[in-house]
């Protein structure tokens, strides 16, 4: 009986470890993939091509950024598997006359997002609450890629 409980203990922590690795090499998959900066298209509806606003996302230290027409975004994220929660936001504060509306759609939607997609270079970013599309954005071609 003490070696069936044995071999089923082992088999468990087997499947445990396993079971974890696989969680960390998918997020490390994500997280690579998810890496670099995106041109934004659309925000809550709204339509920001022409504005010129981009978000970066750094892999390696599972940081974002984002430059709008008037003042600079930044924080933390983290990921699981789809899962993306960004952290506290903080921001530069210069005023920018009737130019704020982005950064504060922005960082509304940074603090509404629950999960993503990225599908041939389209970033996607879904509320947590309804999975409605909060934001779209074009991923920039890294000029060291063939």
């Amino acid at each position: 009986m003490k070696a069936v409980y044995s071999i089923l203990v082992v088999s468990l922590l087997i499947f445990a470890t396993s079971c974890e690795q696989t969680q960390q090499v998918i997020n490390t998959a994500s997280n690579v993939q998810l890496n670099g900066n995106y041109t934004v298209n659309e925000v809550m509806g709204k339509n920001y091509s022409p504005k010129g606003l981009v978000v970066g996302f750094d892999a390696l230290n599972k940081s974002f950024n984002a430059t709008t027409e008037c003042n600079n975004l930044f924080g933390t994220y983290t990921l699981d598997l789809y899962v993306i929660n960004f952290g506290e936001i903080a921001s530069t504060k210069k005023f920018c006359e009737g130019k704020m509306d982005a950064e504060n759609e922005l960082t509304q939607t940074f603090k509404a997002t629950g999960s993503y997609s990225i599908e041939n270079g389209i970033l996607k970013l879904f509320s947590a609450t309804d999975r409605s599309l909060l934001l779209t954005a074009t991923k920039v071609r890294d000029t060291n890629e063939n």
